[in-house]
């Protein structure tokens, strides 16, 4: 298996930041490391929250489907990032599912042992209540995106979050390793709708488009039609 070590993966998370070595290498000796193949399930929503997961290596899909089956992507973990913080503290079931994006190496701290270690680092159990703000503020945002805005806006507002998040130098813009199908399960819309503003940015020179891949070639121009095309907030009395 390649990738971060347990203790690499700790130390560049925000949620074991600035803990004292000899913790992150405590909670480290406590982790084993599992690998999945691209697009194998590594939890589904309504799984029995039983471990914290930490990316070594490749990425990971957290992503949420309602009731009549559609799935919405929520996130993307790159190395060095941790999921399923949410389930592992309450001890009630998955709120999203899990899917290897890619070929991933992760690696796996059980509940039992993760609380244990909790009950004798304050400085996590802070650091565990900003991770859940930052979580809550990121659902709040989709939903506002869902709300308030109409499709180029919120398609233009996703594509520059996610170029930001998880985007790579490349040819003069931020590259996305990311399909126009993936794309629209981040928005839960058709990959039609997607694939008819992104020619149209393409024709303006604003993004650059690949095999599985999208490049941000105008950030500006974006943030504009994010701005402008938002649907305006209706106070009702």
């Amino acid at each position: 298996m390649t990738g971060l070590t347990a203790n690499a993966v700790l130390k560049r998370n925000y949620l074991f930041r600035d803990l004292a070595d000899e913790a992150i290498d405590r909670i480290a000796a406590l982790a084993h490391r599992r690998a999945y193949e691209k697009n194998a399930i590594i939890f589904s929503q309504g799984d029995e929250g039983d471990a914290l997961y930490g990316v070594a290596s490749g990425r990971v899909r957290i992503s949420a489907s309602g009731q009549d089956g559609r799935e919405v992507f929520l996130n993307i973990m790159e190395p060095g990032d941790t999921f399923g913080e949410i389930a592992v503290i309450d001890g009630l079931p998955r709120t999203a599912g899990a899917i290897a994006f890619d070929d991933a190496t992760l690696i796996v701290v059980r509940r039992d042992d993760f609380l244990g270690v909790l009950e004798h680092e304050p400085e996590l159990a802070l650091h565990l209540l900003k991770l859940f703000c930052q979580r809550l503020r990121w659902t709040s945002d989709l939903v506002e995106e869902s709300v308030f805005l109409v499709g180029p806006a919120r398609l233009a507002k996703r594509l520059l979050v996610l170029a930001a998040l998880h985007g790579r130098p490349s040819e003069g813009g931020m590259e996305l390793a990311l399909s126009q199908s993936e794309l629209a399960h981040f928005l839960g819309i058709s990959r039609q709708i997607v694939n008819q503003h992104l020619q149209q940015w393409r024709k303006q020179g604003w993004v650059r488009l690949k095999r599985a891949r999208i490049i941000v070639m105008d950030a500006e121009a974006l943030s504009q039609v994010a701005d402008e095309t938002a649907a305006p907030l209706r106070l009702d009395a």
